[in-house]
């Protein structure tokens, strides 16, 4: 994981969407519209809604753009991560079976030298 982060930061345009995506996702830039578009429609233009559709429409498009390469970019990285755990969890699992027949074979064990009485290998002086 580590590693697709520092394969993110190397990249100028990466790092340069991953810029505009958080600014585009914060209030910062919901009030620098709000306060460019209101002066712009009250104060510069007298017909503003022909250009401001063009520039909202724009917007919206590039905007959109960056969300979705944003999206590209953290499902690779959840594909990534759930690929990492998968390999982890059957490394887990292997090692969990091993152990549980282990027990098994030692519980057998344990259980024939104690109902047949059986010694114990080397006698009780290898205490």
């Amino acid at each position: 994981m580590l590693e697709q982060l520092e394969a993110r930061h190397k990249h100028f345009q990466v790092r340069l969407a991953d810029s505009i995506t958080a600014f585009a996702g914060s209030m910062n830039f919901v009030y620098i519209h709000a306060v460019v578009f209101a002066v712009w429609m009250l104060f510069l233009e007298k017909d503003p809604w022909p250009k401001l559709t063009l520039v909202v429409s724009l917007e919206a498009i590039f905007l959109s753009t960056f969300v979705m390469i944003g999206q590209n970019r953290s499902a690779a990285f959840q594909q990534a991560k759930a690929d990492h755990d998968f390999v982890e969890q059957e490394q887990e699992l292997k090692t969990n079976t091993a152990l549980t027949r282990e027990i098994q074979v030692l519980t057998k064990e344990i259980h024939e030298r104690v109902l047949r009485g059986a010694p114990a290998e080397g006698g009780e002086d290898d205490r």
